[in-house]
């Protein structure tokens, strides 16, 4: 497969939802995708929509929590497309759970796959950009992780983790002509909320969150964050004292 000029980003998590909804936006606007996910037949289905696209969309099964296969698929990715301009590590889940049935178990399959999956992409990826002295990298959190929320311990903990690193690696990575994104969503229309049984404030359409994320990829702004009024309120949560923010959210229940 040939090198190009385009420029060529790694989507994680790209068989559906947010992941799949921007690999189709940039393939709209004429730039090359790696689309990864463990379901190959959706990135097979994804990469053939691309086809009369000006972009391209480029099947690379994988398995985050798999940091061996994480390795060799960026190499691979590079191998064959040249280098990764940007990367949006979106794979990841939630597993609504109740406090009182509350398991280690629950909270280390949101770790392994939204916490450290996303640590095995950034390895290789840090190591490459930090090479060739530029890249961009968007770290998909949620704004779940501003402050702990009922049924969400796993996880919220895993998002406010990666919130933290994204704030983290942001601070020295610059220096490598590295930057790093964090992205926090709020709640959007997809295949893992439509299982939520609980009301979603502010619910957005998947397309409009794809465009915010594309948008916000090529702006200066550390944080991409969506749909803004829930994205200001739960901004606003993040400072409340203990005593008010638990009676608001036990209210809201």
């Amino acid at each position: 497969m040939s090198h190009n000029n385009k420029t060529l980003v790694w989507i994680t998590g790209a068989s559906q939802g947010i992941g799949e909804a921007v690999a189709q936006v940039l393939a709209q606007q004429g730039i090359n995708v790696a689309a990864s996910a463990r379901n190959a037949e959706r990135l097979q289905a994804l990469a053939r929509q691309s086809e009369n696209l000006s972009g391209r969309i480029i099947p690379y099964p994988l398995d985050v929590t798999d940091p061996a296969a994480v390795k060799a698929t960026v190499s691979q990715i590079e191998q064959d497309l040249g280098p990764i301009d940007q990367a949006i590590l979106n794979a990841g889940t939630f597993i609504e759970w109740p406090a009182q049935q509350f398991t280690s178990n629950n909270v280390r399959m949101q770790v392994e796959l939204n916490l450290m999956g996303t640590c095995h992409c950034l390895e290789p990826l840090i190591a490459t950009m930090k090479e060739r002295g530029r890249g961009t990298i968007a770290i998909n959190a949620s704004l779940a992780g501003y402050r702990g929320l009922p049924k969400a311990a796993g996880y919220g903990a895993s998002k406010a983790a990666l919130i933290n690193m994204a704030e983290s690696l942001h601070t020295e990575l610059t220096a490598f002509g590295i930057h790093i994104k964090l992205i926090n969503p709020g709640f959007v229309q997809t295949p893992l909320t439509g299982k939520n049984q609980f009301p979603m404030p502010f619910l957005m359409a998947v397309e409009p969150a794809a465009h915010c994320i594309v948008k916000g990829m090529n702006r200066r702004r550390f944080e991409i964050r969506f749909p803004w009024i829930f994205a200001c309120f739960m901004g606003c949560l993040r400072h409340l004292p203990y005593s008010l923010y638990f009676w608001l959210v036990r209210k809201a229940r």
